[in-house]
């Protein structure tokens, strides 16, 4: 499979083979952690891009006051595992627990934020003072904030220059904060929902996009057991990665 998808923007891409089956071996239920490097959101895209993608039938303006059709009103919903809500981040309230998730092992090992507060801070100061292409939110099940969350314009993000991006594509980044939640099915869960949220709060949404390391296997199996299919490989800043993509008409239809 390539990155051809009929309608998309005539764009041009790379062709990657098929990425590889995960599953083999590995444990469905093992969602472990979904996450991305910090660099993608560091990158500009060139003006002329911008100019362009800016003229497509339906696009919205960059300098929107809400890119993201109100994360902070999405609400509440329900799923397999509890009731789950995403909910902005607040830097003097919610600080010192995600910079204490970017100091576990694993997850600095993907996300690459560990060490002091104002590295982590740096991070989402980024996108809480930027222009509205990416929210961070923690990921609240039951009312306990278990997860860190990143919903993203992808067709405005630097990753949209490698593929065909169609207007309003929104992607998503997800870590589980403990090693208590994770390897139990609960990422595929929390990721299947979101999708699912995000479908119905973004009429203008065909795709949710996402493009964890290749090498985490528990990641890429995660996202395939959520929904989503894998399109192609990418080449990012620090990784290889798979494309996920899944689509509004398969979600209907299923």
């Amino acid at each position: 499979m390539s990155l051809t998808d009929t309608g998309a923007e005539a764009l041009p891409v790379p062709v990657a083979p098929d990425c590889p089956d995960p599953r083999g071996g590995a444990d469905p239920g093992a969602s472990a952690l979904l996450w991305d490097d910090e660099e993608t959101l560091n990158l500009r895209l060139p003006a002329e891009f911008g100019a362009l993608r800016a003229e497509l039938p339906g696009q919205v303006s960059p300098r929107a006051t809400d890119l993201l059709d109100g994360v902070h009103t999405w609400g509440p919903t329900a799923t397999p595992v509890g009731v789950f809500e995403l909910v902005p981040v607040n830097i003097d309230r919610d600080l010192p627990l995600v910079q204490g998730w970017m100091n576990d092992p694993t997850v600095a090992a993907f996300w690459g934020l560990a060490g002091p507060q104002d590295r982590t801070e740096r991070h989402l100061r980024a996108q809480l003072d930027g222009d509205g292409r990416s929210v961070p939110c923690l990921g609240m099940l039951d009312g306990t904030a278990l997860s860190y969350w990143e919903i993203y314009r992808a067709d405005l993000d630097p990753l949209a220059r490698l593929y065909p991006a169609r207007p309003h594509d929104t992607g998503i980044h997800l870590l589980l904060g403990e090693a208590a939640h994770r390897g139990r099915g609960l990422g595929s869960a929390l990721l299947a929902a979101v999708a699912e949220l995000i479908m119905e709060r973004r009429s203008a949404c065909a795709r949710v996009v996402a493009e964890p390391d290749m090498r985490n296997t528990p990641s890429v199996t995660a996202f395939l057991n959520a929904g989503f299919r894998c399109s192609a490989e990418v080449d990012l800043p620090g990784k290889r990665a798979a494309l996920m993509i899944r689509d509004r008409i398969r979600r209907e239809l299923s």
